[in-house]
């Protein structure tokens, strides 16, 4: 339901700043604060249908790798349909590693000091850890995810993993695409056909981890998160798409925004259906193939609902950005990275301020303090490590991809 009249025609925004998805980003990042802290209290443990919608905050996880997936992958969208120059992926790899690394590696050493016992001196630890390998250690000195402090690091680890692949992605699909012609519309059609079957070889991924034995280690291994990051790509290809010329991808794409309101109650069915028995246990990784399987649809939904609306808002200002893109909601958004990264050593050090032993309840006193705390770190972080980090970028050497001859001209027409 957008508020821009006719003047936009139902183009989306396909670069630049976007508050809406910096909104949607905060909410992933505080509902996983919410799950973590709710595990910790053990309030997500209880029985009943409360505990079942606190134990599904790990949505916030989904919702980034979607977020990823249409962000990253749009600059190749555009590079096919309209002609943009296509990114040189070394440039695009130290992007990214100057994004994520060194706040990472400042919670790393901070975790590992305090924490890692007989193991701060192992050189394979923090190698490990440094470099987002240790998810793939089958037999790892830890218990769960990853040592203590840092046990939510393993998706990132994944995120890595589709940083590192995304360019081989990006060529596969590109080399599909161009067997259509020069079309836009046929190209970006077969581009949505191989995303399809990405997303599918994810489920086909998921048998193998259960048969012909359970292989819980591949649960936080890249293939079984493609249908997470491909409904991103999707809607990175259907934004291009609309943005490149009139005619359905428009019109879906407008109708697609226009019905925030019913993707999101969509979305929380979804999550509401989540909550039950239906997706397992509550604890990612337990369970059989058919809860797998609904989780990983149910994830996908919800998704998918939640960001596409913000993904596909037409220029000047929607209803969408002002439910979910004003000023707090963005600038949550903007240092939701380190709430992610600091959110279980601020619940430990709180647990041993406090003396509160797991499991012990005071959930709402617990996540108003450690919420606060993570979010002031968070703050910090991004001013004086995230953001002088990023400007690192003006020093690598910029080598723009190849692009068709009439870029300029196409770029002029979008």
């Amino acid at each position: 339901m957008t508020e821009t009249g006719s003047t936009s025609a139902g183009r989306p925004v396909v670069s630049g700043r976007q508050p809406a998805l910096d909104g949607i980003r905060a909410v992933a990042a505080l509902a996983v604060l919410l799950f973590h802290v709710s595990m910790e209290a053990g309030t997500a443990l209880q029985p009943g249908f409360l505990g079942g919608l606190l134990s599904r905050g790990e949505i916030g996880v989904p919702i980034f790798f979607t977020l990823s997936g249409l962000l990253l992958y749009r600059p190749w969208a555009a590079a096919l349909l309209t002609g943009d120059p296509e990114p040189a992926a070394g440039r695009y790899l130290w992007r990214r590693f100057f994004r994520i690394v060194p706040a990472y590696w400042l919670v790393v050493a901070v975790a590992l000091l305090l924490w890692g016992g007989a193991h701060r001196g192992d050189v394979w630890t923090w190698a490990k850890m440094l470099f987002l390998v240790h998810i793939y250690d089958l037999d790892p000195w830890w218990f769960g995810l990853g040592p203590r402090g840092l046990g939510q690091m393993w998706s990132l680890a994944v995120e890595a993993a589709f940083y590192l692949t995304l360019p081989l992605m990006a060529a596969a699909l590109r080399a599909f695409a161009l067997r259509a012609g020069p079309g836009v519309a046929a190209r970006a059609k077969r581009l949505l056909i191989g995303l399809a079957v990405f997303g599918a070889l994810s489920y086909v991924y998921t048998i193998f981890e259960y048969f012909p034995e359970y292989r819980p280690w591949m649960n936080v291994w890249l293939p079984r998160s493609w249908t997470f990051f491909v409904p991103g790509m999707a809607l990175a290809v259907l934004t291009v798409w609309a943005r490149a010329e009139d005619g359905p991808a428009r019109r879906l794409g407008a109708a697609l925004a226009a019905s925030w309101g019913t993707l999101w109650v969509i979305a929380g069915l979804a999550y509401a259906i989540a909550a039950t028995p239906l997706t397992g246990p509550r604890f990612v990784g337990l369970g059989g193939i058919w809860t797998a399987f609904s989780e990983q649809l149910l994830y996908t939904v919800i998704a998918f609902c939640l960001v596409a609306p913000a993904a596909l808002e037409p220029e000047g200002v929607t209803r969408v950005r002002r439910v979910i893109g004003g000023r707090m909601m963005s600038r949550l958004g903007e240092i939701s990275y380190g709430v992610f990264l600091w959110q279980f050593v601020v619940i430990y050090l709180w647990y041993d301020f406090t003396g509160q032993q797991p499991w012990s309840g005071n959930l709402l006193v617990n996540l108003v303090a450690i919420g606060a705390i993570t979010v002031g770190l968070s703050a910090l972080t991004y001013r004086w490590v995230e953001e002088p980090a990023r400007a690192l970028i003006r020093f690598v050497p910029h080598r723009a991809g190849p692009g068709s001859p009439n870029a300029t001209a196409l770029r002029q027409k979008s």
